[in-house]
């Protein structure tokens, strides 16, 4: 992008709504729109070309959508999770049988449940300026498989990355000859 957002869109609580409509008011300011934008964020690096042509593909053939996004099936599932009030606990999620809470249930026997990662993010821009929001209400899909996925936000992310990258499991397209968390201004 030829410009940079303005410093309120741009901090650890900003909403991506604010500076995505930002980005799309400039760029038709600068008499230049678009049927439908796409997040690529810098955290999940891993990201391949065929990877974003596997999600333009499907979006382009889902009729009647708003947006899609990139998904994966979680591993901590949210029915054994809870919030804690004072010095008594609740489940986050009261659902499932009385007699079998899911919060006292095997993860197989658990309805499959998904977490979006930062992989991408594919929408009409229209859900933008109709709705205010970054992806409507009729979201597909879009499975990753594998490393796609891979979204580096912790300490954790970032060893385990190291680690993947060093076994010879990840593949970067562009930057098959170095390590790319050295090329990092932070490593």
């Amino acid at each position: 992008m030829p410009f940079l957002r303005p410093p309120e869109f741009a901090n650890d609580t900003s909403p991506d709504i604010d500076w995505v409509e930002h980005a799309l008011e400039w760029l038709r300011a600068a008499g230049r729109e678009f049927d439908c934008f796409s997040i690529l964020r810098p955290t999940s690096p891993f990201r391949e070309a065929v990877t974003i042509r596997r999600a333009w593909a499907k979006f382009l053939a889902s009729r009647g959508v708003d947006s899609l996004r990139a998904v994966q099936r979680c591993s901590e599932h949210p029915g054994k999770m809870w919030v804690i009030r004072g010095d008594r606990m609740l489940p986050l999620l009261p659902f499932g049988p009385p007699e079998q809470p899911w919060h006292s249930s095997q993860y197989p026997s658990l309805p499959e449940v998904y977490v979006q990662n930062a992989s991408l993010e594919i929408a009409w821009s229209r859900v933008v300026f109709e709705d205010r929001t970054i992806a409507g209400n009729t979201i597909v899909p879009f499975l990753t498989t594998g490393h796609e996925g891979l979204d580096i936000n912790t300490e954790q992310d970032w060893q385990r990355a190291e680690v993947e990258w060093g076994r010879g499991s990840i593949k970067h397209p562009i930057l098959t000859d170095a390590h790319p968390l050295q090329r990092h201004p932070l490593a």
